[in-house]
């Protein structure tokens, strides 16, 4: 891969980051819940508000790289750190994008489920972009291949009990803190569990093609 392709794919890696916060940011505004992932640092951002949910996500995909390395000890690249600017970058776009939402008057319950659906369709479209980007995952993604990779699971089957496991500390996080109530875990989350990778699934179809071929510095063959 050419050092102009390389440059192009991450810079489409940088795009895919924004939209991926900016869906979050929906979904967070609709305040229904946040997809499995992000669920841990949306309870921490409801309790220790002194920091934004960006902040923590930046914290809690810290915590995914150190368990990347401990998981993986010398199998561990270390083109892989670059998870650390990246991850800053995406809590940053995430703030930016609470920003942004910030204005949508979602006090009834269907704008607000609104929130959630926008939300699902703008991350799933951030996730297509970093797929098609292929240069690095992003730490939830590398730590589920780590884990998939040590324990000789299917990745697939480890990413859905990964996700069960990110809404449980979620919850038990959730009632340690507010008195045994749910908070920060709804509807939104488990439609997001659902529904993100049927979108992803749509976009990849579509776009999946062109991309390649405006990533790509081969030249295109005239018939």
């Amino acid at each position: 891969m050419s050092k102009t392709e390389t440059a192009k794919r991450y810079v489409l890696f940088i795009i895919s980051l924004f939209f991926s916060a900016l869906g979050i940011a929906f979904t967070k505004h609709g305040e229904l819940g946040v997809s499995p992932i992000s669920s841990v640092a949306n309870v921490l951002s409801d309790k220790f508000t002194f920091l934004s949910l960006g902040t923590w996500l930046v914290i809690w995909n810290c915590v995914m790289i150190v368990g990347q390395i401990v998981l993986l000890r010398k199998k561990f690249q270390l083109i892989q750190l670059l998870q650390v600017p990246l991850s800053i970058l995406f809590g940053w776009f995430t703030d930016i994008g609470m920003r942004i939402v910030s204005f949508i008057p979602a006090e009834v319950y269907p704008v607000r489920l609104a929130m959630v659906f926008i939300g699902i369709v703008v991350l799933g479209f951030g996730i297509t972009l970093s797929v098609i980007a292929n240069v690095i995952m992003n730490s939830g993604e590398a730590f589920v291949k780590a884990v998939s990779d040590i324990s000789k699971k299917e990745f697939g089957n480890v990413k859905i009990a990964f996700d069960i496991f990110c809404v449980l500390l979620a919850l038990v996080l959730s009632l340690l803190f507010f008195d045994f109530t749910i908070v920060g875990i709804r509807e939104g989350t488990v439609l997001s569990a659902l529904l993100t990778g049927l979108v992803v699934k749509f976009f990849n179809g579509r776009l999946q093609k062109p991309l390649d071929k405006i990533l790509s510095d081969k030249p295109t063959e005239h018939q």
